[in-house]
């Protein structure tokens, strides 16, 4: 996970950053572990944003062995993280390349040099798409794909490509969807008059595969939600089998993906099961998995159990790694404490759990926060937690919380903390957003 020419390409750290020493000046991102701070220490203003190394690694395995038993490919999102460093653990535990989700973030990714990006979106609008063209021409390793919905996209790809010419075929995958959800094809008949579109193209553009997002999929009961799931991914393979018999698709392997952080299973079982008369590769795009969270992808990878216990128990599962740490800095109430974090610092699709506390300078252990102690509102910057009236915290006892949906916590911070099981800074992880 060491990659020193990109720790120096980035920026050093300092008081400007969020969660930083204000007596750090400026630190390069390869000099941090030297500094030796340690969270519990106080050697961090709070609130700060740190990821338990152990939980990093062990959750970057896990998925590594799932898609080699499997016989996957995986292409993280991206917008999970944005953060080079969890790029580079991610591509050195096998991943195929990186997915991302607009234009920004495939300027963010070129700039460090990555050459297989994934494109979960449609390419559009003059600026990103001559972007992507002319990076395609300018260098030869860079591989991207891209999706599309509609014949409109298709022919302004097709015109800026004939523009432009990158010397190649712009890779596309059509995108499937479903009445209600995001973007993509509402039937496959639609689908396939864009298919047609892109083989027409004259070269332009070249069909590389067939995708959909099956991640919002939330029915009464989670045994009606995944055989929704299952149906619209066989949909998507219904629609891969219409293309590949007619002939639409470039030369090579079929790319068949989907696979958010919710039902990578489903995806894996269903696609992997795909006879399309030639070559495929089934590539899942989940990117939460990387640092889990104690709420919402629990809630999610409880149901993946369910559904094959054997998964779910390899390994011992998924461990939430990514945590929010601030002060107690208002008691107020017998039953209320404000702890100095709020919607600026953490995700709130749901409140997040106090988890842990530690009371700083009396050399104890951490300790479990109790039942009890919830979360019941959170301002801009203020957390209003309930507590047991007997509960032992105090102003300037520190609280750790487990977040729910790491997406909307990762882009709060400049700068999160890599963490040994002791709370001492082992590195410091840039995010781009």
């Amino acid at each position: 996970m060491k990659h020193r020419a990109r720790d120096i390409a980035e920026a050093a750290l300092d008081l400007r950053d969020k969660g930083v020493p204000p007596d750090a000046g400026a630190v390069p991102l390869a000099d941090v572990a030297a500094r030796n701070w340690n969270l519990l220490a106080e050697d961090l203003p709070l609130p700060a944003a740190v990821i338990r190394r152990s939980a990093l690694h062990h959750n970057s395995a896990w998925m590594r062995d799932f898609i080699a038993q499997r016989g996957l490919d995986l292409a993280p999102h991206g917008k999970t993280t944005m953060a080079p460093a969890l790029f580079d653990l991610q591509l050195d535990d096998g991943a195929w390349g990186i997915t991302v989700g607009t234009a920004h973030q495939i300027q963010v990714a070129r700039s460090f040099g990555y050459n297989r990006l994934f494109l979960a979106n449609q390419l559009v609008g003059r600026a990103a798409i001559d972007y992507v063209l002319r990076e395609l021409a300018r260098d030869p390793a860079f591989e991207f794909y891209c999706l599309v919905d509609s014949v409109a996209n298709v022919a302004a790809l097709t015109a800026a490509a004939n523009r432009i010419a990158p010397g190649r075929p712009l890779s596309v995958l059509v995108e499937l969807g479903y009445p209600g959800g995001r973007t993509g094809c509402r039937t496959i008949a639609e689908a396939m008059t864009v298919a047609r579109a892109v083989a027409a193209s004259g070269g332009a553009l070249a069909l590389r595969g067939i995708e959909g997002f099956e991640g919002l999929f939330k029915e009464a009961t989670p045994e009606v939600t995944a055989a929704r799931v299952t149906a619209f991914l066989d949909d998507v393979v219904a629609l891969a089998g219409n293309c590949a018999a007619e002939g639409l698709f470039a030369p090579g392997a079929v790319i068949l993906s989907a696979g958010g952080s919710s039902f990578y299973d489903l995806v894996a079982a269903r696609f992997g099961a795909a006879d399309l008369g030639r070559d495929k590769i089934v590539l899942l795009r989940s990117g939460c998995y990387i640092t889990h969270d104690s709420i919402m992808y629990v809630r999610a990878f409880d149901a993946l159990g369910r559904r094959d216990p054997a998964l779910a128990a390899t390994g011992g599962g998924l461990r939430p790694a990514l945590e929010v740490w601030a002060y107690v800095q208002s008691r107020p109430e017998p039953e209320k404490a404000i702890v100095g974090l709020g919607k600026r610092d953490l995700s709130h699709d749901d409140l997040p759990l106090a988890q842990r506390w530690y009371r700083p300078g009396e050399g104890g252990a951490l300790r479990d926060v109790a039942a009890g102690h919830v979360v019941t509102r959170l301002n801009d910057q203020h957390c209003h937690l309930t507590i047991p009236g007997e509960s032992p915290l105090q102003v300037g006892d520190m609280v750790a919380f487990g977040i729910s949906h790491p997406c909307l916590t990762f882009d709060k911070w400049r700068v999160i903390h890599l963490v040994d099981d002791d709370y001492r800074v082992v590195q410091s992880i840039r995010t781009y957003f």
